[in-house]
């Protein structure tokens, strides 16, 4: 895979870019961030299939040795940068719904909203992301290292959507209801990875927010939670 552009930028233009590299003595723990980060780039430029330790140490600027000292395979490199994204993400969206109240359609929002976090809505990991689910082979490991997450966003976000339309009288089915704005949110990403000229952040956002919309329309427009009981169908 190529790198992809993304708002007129490569994907290894990016907050995390190596131009800026960390001072060579560090602590063994900061190394394999460093390190893992420079996965992510490389991921992002060459493909999951193309990533090898040698390019990962030319984009941190280190020796193929070092890494290989760190992580020993490029198997194991790979099985500690997709924990690495899983937990980022994961830490990310339980941080956002800590920050709400408990009304479900604000909770939803929170939800939404951070999937479009700018740390976490970088070209790099979106690409990292799609490296990871396009390659046959990378499937095992992220059953494995990610299952266990998704089904605990899942939950959350089935048991949003659920008390959402016990709320308005919806009657939605709340799996279907969670799993069609779940996907939404996946199909942005992929526009915003794939298009020529990828639309903002913010109408990412507010794409997302739409599908709410749809399904709660009572509750939602595509700026966010509403709540002056004016319908949108």
């Amino acid at each position: 895979m190529r790198s992809q552009s993304f708002r007129g930028h490569d994907v290894t233009d990016t907050q995390h870019s190596t131009a800026q590299r960390p001072p060579r003595t560090m602590s063994r723990e900061a190394r394999r961030v460093q390190l893992i980060e420079s996965t992510i780039e490389t991921l992002a430029a060459r493909g999951y299939s193309r990533t090898t330790l040698t390019e990962v140490a030319k984009a941190a600027g280190l020796s193929h040795g070092l890494v290989l000292f760190h992580f020993e395979t490029k198997e194991k490199l790979l099985s500690e940068t997709l924990a690495y994204l899983a937990e980022e993400y994961r830490q990310n969206w339980q941080a956002a719904l800590a920050r709400t109240g408990t009304d479900p359609a604000e909770q939803l929002n929170a939800l939404i909203e951070a999937d479009f976090n700018p740390p976490i809505c970088t070209p790099a990991r979106l690409a990292a992301w799609c490296s990871f689910w396009g390659e046959a082979q990378s499937r095992p490991l992220y059953q494995e290292t990610c299952a266990a997450k998704d089904d605990a966003y899942n939950l959350q976000l089935e048991d949003i959507c659920q008390r959402l339309s016990d709320l308005g009288g919806y009657d939605r089915h709340a799996v279907r209801t969670a799993r069609l704005i779940r996907l939404t949110v996946e199909g942005v990403w992929l526009d915003m990875m794939t298009m020529t000229k990828p639309y903002s952040r913010e109408e990412a956002l507010a794409t997302a927010r739409s599908c709410a919309a749809l399904c709660f329309p009572d509750h939602f427009s595509p700026d966010g939670p509403r709540f002056d009981g004016t319908p949108l169908r």
